[in-house]
């Protein structure tokens, strides 16, 4: 454990933090394990930009939600956010160990959990789902781009293109849910690290078909992507069909932003194969 003096002192003083160990830094923020001086532990968040990066309207949904299902926030200055603290692990970790199918279930129950009562996103300026999907619907393939990829691209963007112009069950989501933003600790499993959008209720599970990571010839096996199909629609009140076309979407649409341009080549150039062959289509 380091010394809270590893810490901007401001921040220190603060947040009252008596002592701060480093838990990674990423691409948009810092994040501490920190020891209160009042006692008990904490994570404190601390945004590289003013504007939070992405996740700024997730930090309101999650505030909104009051400790329902997702970690509790504590206070916030600026860049920085002090949060309750999971000590782990987490379901990115039971499937990296082989328990897979245990993961599918505690993930299940913490979108179950997010999406009880009613709309945490109401009165919330949330993004609008459609606004995310603008890079899949303007998708350019380059030439090296592999014909039977660049056909899944088109369908992953006209299944996009129907799912947005009739969509079911709106409300405020997550965002972002998936094994590696949920993790164990007093309270049960919890989400963090939302990004707050608003659009189909669905939606919400799309993205944990692609993960987590580390685990790449796993989560591109068709047995699991139909077991989690079955697990989800099911558990989750969604059509199966309609439930691998948001995960079909949802691929093809990270494709694109890893390409910040003409799609050439991608890790889940398969992946989205399989997804789109699971739904039938």
């Amino acid at each position: 454990m380091s010394s809270a003096g590893e810490l901007p002192e401001a921040l220190a003083r603060r947040f009252g933090i008596a002592a701060a160990g480093l838990v990674e830094r990423t691409a948009i923020a810092v994040v501490w394990r920190v020891e209160l001086a009042g006692g008990g532990v904490a994570g404190l968040k601390v945004f590289h930009e003013e504007g939070l990066a992405n996740e700024g309207p997730g930090l309101a949904w999650m505030r909104a939600r009051d400790g329902a299902g997702v970690v509790r926030l504590l206070d916030q200055q600026g860049r920085a956010v002090l949060m309750e603290w999971q000590e782990g692990p987490s379901l990115g970790d039971l499937v990296r160990r082989g328990e897979d199918a245990r993961a599918a279930r505690e993930l299940l129950s913490v979108a179950q959990r997010l999406h009880q009562g009613a709309d945490t996103g109401a009165g919330l300026s949330l993004p609008p789902l459609d606004a995310w999907f603008g890079a899949l619907r303007d998708v350019t393939l380059a030439a090296a781009c592999p014909p039977e990829a660049a056909r899944d691209m088109l369908a992953a963007r006209d299944i996009a293109e129907r799912l947005l112009a009739a969509p079911r069950e709106v409300r405020g989501l997550h965002g972002d849910l998936h094994h590696d933003n949920i993790r164990d600790g007093a309270r049960g499993w919890l989400a963090f690290d939302a990004k707050g959008v608003r659009g189909e209720r669905a939606y919400e599970l799309a993205n944990a078909f692609r993960n987590p990571k580390g685990a790449a010839a796993l989560v591109a096996d068709p047995a699991r992507i139909a077991a989690l199909a079955d697990l989800w629609s099911e558990g989750f009140g969604v059509e199966r069909t309609r439930l691998l076309d948001w995960a079909a979407a949802k691929c093809a649409l990270s494709i694109c932003w890893r390409a910040k341009g003409p799609v050439g080549a991608d890790a889940e150039f398969g992946l989205l194969a399989r997804l789109i062959a699971a739904r039938g289509g």
